[in-house]
């Protein structure tokens, strides 16, 4: 079992900053891939980035590319999502995940990750 813990979200103007944290206790924290997803209201879950067990591997959607940057520290069980330029666009519930069947790749499939946080909530005003 692996249980996530999300914070870091909250209000912010167009163009600000936040930085997302995800505890994650449990299994290895080193041993899986894992990834940032949002949902929006009315809105299908959709992938954010993910990041493999070494961090060597990133996966970024496109809208975020260049804005956003996914890390991990595995000594400290923890992996950061850092939201620079935020737009109104990016409110949504952010959650974090872990892929236990990967290692050193990843994947963008929401239904392809195991363990889910019960997400932190991130609003973005115009």
């Amino acid at each position: 079992q692996v249980q996530l813990v999300e914070s870091g979200g909250g209000l912010v103007q167009t163009g600000g900053s936040l930085r997302l944290s995800c505890a994650a206790s449990g299994r290895t924290f080193s041993s899986y891939g894992m990834g940032w997803f949002r949902q929006a209201p009315g809105k299908e879950r959709e992938f954010v980035a993910v990041i493999s067990w070494s961090g060597e591997i990133t996966d970024y959607r496109d809208s975020v590319k260049g804005r956003f940057t996914i890390s991990r520290d595995n000594a400290k069980n923890t992996m950061y999502l850092q939201m620079n330029s935020l737009k109104p666009e990016d409110t949504a519930v952010y959650y974090c995940a872990v892929d236990i069947h990967r290692q050193e790749a990843v994947t963008t499939t929401a239904d392809e990750f195991d363990y889910w946080g019960q997400g932190t909530q991130v609003t973005v005003s115009s």
